[in-house]
C-alpha cells in the first residue's frame, strides 16, 4: 500500500508538471488520474493544491532574475 501511494504521488507530480503549461486544465488531468488510480479523497485535494504551489514556486525560482529586474524597472 505504501509503495503504491508513493508511486501514485510520483505519477501525479509528473502529470502536473507535464500538463501545467498545456492549454488544457492540469487540474482536469489530475482528477482523471485520481479516478484511474482510485485515490480520490480529501487529502488528495490538499496534495493537488501542493502540486500547484510547487509548480508556481518552480516558475518563480526559474524566472527570479527576470521578475526581480521587472520589479526594479517598475520602482524606478
Amino acid at each position: 500500500m505504501f509503495e503504491s501511494t508513493i508511486f501514485a504521488h510520483i505519477l501525479l507530480g509528473a502529470i502536473q508538471g507535464l500538463t501545467e503549461f498545456l492549454p488544457i486544465s492540469s487540474s482536469g488531468h489530475l482528477i482523471l488520474a485520481h479516478q484511474l488510480l482510485g485515490t480520490i479523497g480529501n487529502l488528495d485535494l490538499a496534495f493537488d493544491a501542493l502540486l500547484h504551489f510547487a509548480t508556481a514556486s518552480a516558475i518563480v525560482i526559474y524566472f527570479y532574475k527576470t521578475i526581480h529586474f521587472m520589479c526594479l524597472l517598475y520602482i524606478d
